[in-house]
């Protein structure tokens, strides 16, 4: 494992005094991966937090270029930039935060060519994807590989959050038997929502990554800020569920 530097030490020393947390910690996210399926709205925030955490390894899968309509959620893209690749943007930006990261860019999104082995790059996944077919491949495909899957979505002032692990909690799957037909692809959405969930998405990574605290594995926490209100689901596996079933 490799050990933190001075550096590394100067620039995380507030979250190494976090009980429970320390060098060890520390040192777990150092030598750690998560992959972040999309970069945008959630996706942006989510690298940007673990970016700062000091994980070691991020693998990001975002396609397209940067449109006007991209800049009042996605944070890793700029004005500036418009028309160019997002993912060079994204790339870009988390260096500048922390030049010590390893990323691997791809300048596509999550389909059936590429998810086996960007999830198996990967010790943990973040799904930031607003596509239910996205979500379905970026589950079933950790399900196959035993990792875990931190699921993040949200709409309009609404958003939730989930953490799923393979054999022991209830997997999307079993919560969405099928893509919800309401579902469309753009939808109401304000940047303050998307980044609200995001950095519950990121935390759940860390905790993940340095056995931190406790996860939510097998709760389904729900979020309407229009009202500021907090619900908790406990969600239980569909013992038939054709993606996890059989784990």
């Amino acid at each position: 494992m490799k050990k933190l530097t001075e550096k590394e030490k100067a620039v995380y020393e507030w979250q190494l005094d976090v009980p429970g947390f320390g060098e060890e910690g520390q040192e777990r996210l150092k030598n750690s991966s998560v992959l972040i399926s999309r970069c945008g709205g959630l996706g942006s925030v989510v690298a940007y937090e673990l970016a700062a955490a000091g994980v070691g390894k991020l693998i990001l899968a975002h396609g397209g270029n940067i449109v006007p309509s991209d800049l009042n959620r996605q944070l890793l893209m700029t004005d500036a930039a418009l028309g160019t690749a997002r993912i060079e943007s994204v790339e870009k930006r988390l260096k500048e935060l922390n030049p010590r990261l390893e990323i691997v860019a791809v300048g596509e999104n999550i389909n059936e060519n590429n998810v086996k082995q960007l999830v198996e790059q990967a010790d943990v996944i973040v799904d930031a994807a607003p596509l239910f077919e996205e979500r379905f491949l970026m589950n079933r495909e950790a399900v196959r590989q035993n990792k875990v899957l931190v699921d993040c979505a949200m709409y309009e002032l609404e958003a939730q959050i989930t953490t799923i692990v393979p054999g022991k909690s209830a997997c999307l799957s079993c919560i969405y038997p099928e893509k919800p037909k309401a579902w469309k692809r753009r939808f109401p959405v304000f940047g303050a929502v998307s980044g609200t969930v995001a950095c519950l998405g990121a935390m759940e990574a860390i905790k993940v990554l340095s056995n931190l605290g406790e996860t939510l594995e097998g709760r389904l926490v729900t979020m309407d800020l229009r009202d500021m209100s907090f619900a908790e689901v406990q969600t239980e596996r569909n013992l038939q569920c054709p993606v996890c079933g059989r784990k």
